[in-house]
């Protein structure tokens, strides 16, 4: 069993989670993710972690709540604790070689774009990060990337916060303009991901992107997380969980993925019903 020790709301729906687990805590690097169990009936779900606390042996999750499980998640309170919490898993995130980094976020995506962003800004690079959000009042970790960015650029698509578009405008500003990246890394939603690869490649920028989205088992068994990459002009499979999360953007066939990743959305909405009406009627 494990600890809730802090619980923070972050929006209306994404909350943050600490959690005791100190043998996590020391090893887990950014771009790791974990498996977790609310309940000892519940089902596996990977979340990528969001910061840890080695000395205080605790993981910092973020999650949105979309189903059925996450519900479930949401209601526990500071000294609850939860069933499981495995990892870390998957591959950190690679930072080596660069000195100049654009970090792309979108949405709930920032939560595993920030500790990215730590991480370079720990090493010395140059951290430019911009981040995005459909409207002011679903915005998040706002002050953290500031902390850890030399540059922020915040987007809303309705224009209530910061500047209105979508992450890709001040890329191609940037990029148009004659600035250099060593790297740009994306995570968020796919089709947003999609895009900000379609932005960067006429400029010859490495993309680097987070498959997370589409992990549901999170060892490569369940298949869900299976991708085609186009790797020396051959189509080869990988699984975002076991094989990533991080991939060469320009490999990845996107519209598989959002088509795999579809999948599920009538199964999550329904258990998501289902849960809540279990909370209503305890």
């Amino acid at each position: 069993m494990y600890k809730v020790v802090r619980r923070e709301p972050l929006n209306p729906t994404v909350t943050q989670l600490e959690i005791e687990a100190p043998l996590v805590a020391k090893k887990a690097q950014p771009g790791q993710f974990i498996i977790l169990r609310v309940d000892a009936d519940g089902e596996r779900i990977p979340l990528t972690v969001a910061g840890t606390d080695p000395e205080e042996g605790t993981v910092k999750i973020i999650f949105q709540i979309v189903g059925g499980t996450t519900e479930k998640l949401n209601h526990k309170m500071e000294g609850d604790y939860i069933q499981d919490f495995v990892g870390p898993l998957g591959k950190p995130t690679d930072t080596s070689g660069v000195k100049k980094v654009c970090i792309v976020g979108g949405g709930v995506g920032c939560a595993i774009a920030m500790p990215v962003a730590q991480e370079f800004h720990r090493l010395g690079v140059e951290v430019v990060s911009i981040i995005g959000f459909k409207s002011k009042d679903i915005v998040i970790l706002e002050k953290e990337f500031n902390e850890c960015s030399d540059k922020v650029i915040l987007m809303t698509d309705d224009g209530t916060y910061g500047r209105e578009g979508n992450v890709t405008v001040p890329l191609k500003e940037m990029l148009e303009a004659g600035e250099h990246f060593d790297k740009i890394i994306t995570i968020g939603p796919l089709i947003m991901m999609k895009f900000v690869v379609a932005t960067a490649k006429p400029f010859n920028v490495p993309v680097d992107v987070s498959m997370n989205p589409i992990m549901i088992d999170g060892t490569g068994m369940c298949g869900g997380c299976r991708l085609t990459l186009t790797q020396d002009g051959k189509k080869v499979t990988k699984f975002a969980c076991v094989d990533g999360p991080d991939f060469d953007g320009y490999e990845i066939d996107f519209d598989e993925a959002m088509s795999r990743g579809r999948m599920y959305a009538e199964f999550e909405k329904h258990a998501y019903e289902d849960a809540c009406n279990l909370f209503k009627n305890a």
